[in-house]
């Protein structure tokens, strides 16, 4: 008996002085949501349980909410990973790095350098913005038009060799600083100069480095078909997974052509060659002005283009070149289809019409006077502009198809700043509210999978964002189905979307109950050197294509733990070697006491007891030191360094507490009991 009581002592004892000083297990729990875990599987009623930047839990039973240093009631809310937007500007970010116009649509990691155009170099700029404070995380793209302006300026010429050369050794120090692959803009100068070849040369070395390629088609009009075979003939010759982005069919007599650009898609896939495309779910565009005039006509900038206009024959020329696509492309046929959205030279025309500035001037309707308008507007510094040109039809079609994801194309704003398109603060939640919830076009697991797990998978991250289950990094949009919605209109954009109360980034609610915060959480992420963007085309024999594809290897671990990792090893060895210190203490002391039976000598119980917890403890902390590591991503090289650490400093914050309390009290039980 005097040896239970002694056992029962021992273990409330140390139990008591284990739970004063146990911190929460985790940093946050969101309680009984209805998960949408971004794979497109059926939603379901769960708990998940976040420590520092990860999700290390989720159940389909309630978890004890002690457990959890704060508690999220995600009752009668969605539950699903932070969006991805594959498509975004992010040219503001260092002057808005709160990214607030886009955070408070869900979104947690968006994609910038898109359409050709990006910063350079990537290394100091992603430098920069870590240091700026971000509200979302941010990841890059190379830009060719950067690139080539690099090199070329805006000549309308092929390169040389040497400038191919240079072109892309550059593009290479940029997938080297990080970035996830190439953007083109061949619609815009200087890349609507280059031809195919250029293009397949340096989408190659994008390809090499794991990369991917995003094309603003050479053209989205008439040209739209010719524009997709183009990409898809890059996907080919270069070996690169390819998406067309903001996909969509631009003017009246292109309407419904999504039809055929999609089945070309398919066809694309079927032969093996990784091709998607992605979508804003409204029926304008925003561009710039530029877009109006033709392109050989703005070689070599606005000086160039002035001095073009100072003869007639190039005069008349240019003016019936911005007449037709008026008619054909962004003009719609109808200058009232053309909507000023930022024009920094007269902010009176912001939300008008190009309609409306014809009848300010009293120059008439006529397209001909409207061309002449758009030439002093891009001699005066040019403007952003919105052209409602799309078809609501194929909106609906490219949205349902199955390799179709969502992405903005908005950039980064704030209220003040212009008339610009609704998209830069309601892509997602217009898609959650109207397009799933009031028109049904998609299902909301669908529309989750095509803002979360999709994006992910194309950019090689698919087991670390846009996801929901352990070990994935802690970026999470919490929102109610029945409210989830964009305000924002073309006339009047400057809203925040609603029904969207919380928004994690990186562990951290960035939105908390419905208020922007000021935490910045977000990251500046750079590609994992030997990652690869996940390919999603059906594997095919190398004769089908006529060429074989690269391998596409899942993403490695993380290269480098997070900064906290040394101390969340040091916790997590720490509570497995208390654990495991009791647990040996207690059975060191029971085989003791077992084998000395006959003379009841507590020295032997105590020396059970000290041996048994030394034991334990040198057992369990590892166990928890690589299961903490395994659950954050941490790739072998890095454990081993981390893991040296930590097993040093184990047996002081774990063991050394449990010691503290057990070795006196056992000293005290095995002393009364030897005198005996």
């Amino acid at each position: 008996m005097r040896r239970i009581a002694a056992l029962l002592l021992v273990a409330a004892t140390f139990s008591c002085a284990l739970g004063a000083q146990r911190p929460p297990e985790w940093s946050l729990l969101i309680a009984g949501g209805t998960i949408v875990d971004g794979t497109g599987a059926a939603r379901y009623t769960g708990d998940v349980a976040i420590f520092g930047d990860r999700i290390v839990q989720i159940s389909r039973e309630p978890l004890d909410r002690s457990r959890a240093a704060r508690v999220i009631d995600a009752r009668g809310l969605i539950v699903a990973p932070g969006f991805i937007d594959l498509h975004a500007h992010l040219e503001p970010l260092l002057e808005q790095p709160d990214a607030k116009s886009a955070v408070t649509q869900g979104v947690t990691l968006a994609l910038g350098g898109p359409d050709g155009s990006g910063p350079f170099p990537l290394a100091a700029y992603l430098d920069s913005a870590q240091r700026a404070g971000l509200g979302m995380n941010v990841a890059y793209l190379v830009g060719h038009n950067t690139v080539r302006r690099m090199v070329m300026g805006t000549e309308n010429r092929a390169p040389t060799a040497d400038e191919l050369a240079r072109m892309t050794t550059l593009i290479r120090q940029g997938m080297g600083d990080g970035a996830f692959g190439i953007s083109t803009g061949l619609r815009y100068v200087p890349g609507y100069y280059s031809k195919t070849d250029e293009v397949v040369a340096l989408s190659r070395a994008a390809a090499d480095s794991g990369g991917i390629y995003t094309s603003h088609l050479r053209e989205e009009g008439l040209g739209l078909l010719e524009g997709v075979a183009e990409a898809i003939t890059i996907a080919r010759d270069a070996r690169i997974p390819v998406v067309l982005t903001h996909h969509k069919a631009v003017g009246a007599l292109m309407w419904g052509k999504t039809s055929v650009t999609l089945a070309m898609v398919d066809s694309a896939r079927a032969a093996g060659l990784d091709v998607m495309v992605d979508q804003y779910p409204y029926t304008a565009s925003q561009t710039s002005l530029s877009v109006l005039v033709p392109p050989w006509a703005l070689a070599g900038g606005r000086d160039a283009l002035r001095a073009r206009l100072e003869q007639p024959a190039l005069r008349d020329s240019i003016e019936r070149g911005i007449v037709e696509l008026l008619r054909t492309d962004r003009g719609g046929g109808d200058t009232r289809r053309v909507q000023f959205g930022s024009v920094s030279w007269d902010r009176s025309l912001e939300g008008k019409t190009l309609f409306d500035w014809a009848e300010r001037r009293g120059v008439g309707p006529s397209l001909e006077a409207a061309a002449k308008l758009v030439l002093e507007g891009e001699l005066n510094g040019g403007a952003s502009m919105v052209y409602h040109i799309i078809d609501e039809g194929d909106v609906r079609r490219v949205m349902q198809h199955p390799q179709s994801m969502i992405a903005s194309d908005g950039r980064l704003t704030r209220p003040g700043q212009g008339v610009p398109h609704p998209r830069a603060y309601g892509t997602f939640p217009r898609v959650l509210g109207h397009y799933v919830r009031e028109e049904g076009v998609i299902s909301l697991e669908t529309a989750v999978h095509k803002m979360t797990g999709m994006p992910a998978k194309r950019l090689g991250l698919e087991r670390q964002r846009g996801c929901l289950a352990p070990g994935c990094f802690a970026d999470v949009a919490i929102f109610d189905a029945a409210t989830v919605g964009s305000p924002a209109t073309f006339d009047n954009p400057h809203q925040y979307a609603t029904g969207i109360p919380y928004v994690v980034v990186n562990g951290v609610p960035v939105v908390d109950a419905g208020v922007f915060t000021d935490a910045r959480p977000g990251r500046a992420l750079r590609r994992p050197v030997a990652a690869t963007a996940q390919s999603s085309a059906p594997a095919r024999p190398l004769s089908t294509i006529g060429r074989q594809l690269p391998p596409n290897p899942s993403p490695v671990l993380r290269s480098s733990p997070p900064p906290d990792f040394f101390w969340e090893q040091v916790r997590a060895g720490a509570k497995y070697g208390a654990a495991g210190t009791l647990v040996g203490a207690l059975a060191g002391m029971a085989i003791a006491s077992a084998a000395s039976r006959d003379t009841d000598d507590g020295w032997a119980e105590l020396g059970g007891l000290v041996f048994g917890g030394v034991i334990g403890n040198v057992v369990a902390a590892p166990i928890g030191v690589i299961r903490i590591s395994r659950a954050r991503d941490v790739e072998g090289s890095a454990l081993l360094s981390y893991l040296g650490s930590t097993l040093g400093m184990f047996g002081v914050a774990g063991g050394g507490v449990a010691f503290f309390f057990t070795v006196p009290a056992g000293a005290t039980i095995g002393y009364n009991l030897g005198r005996r």
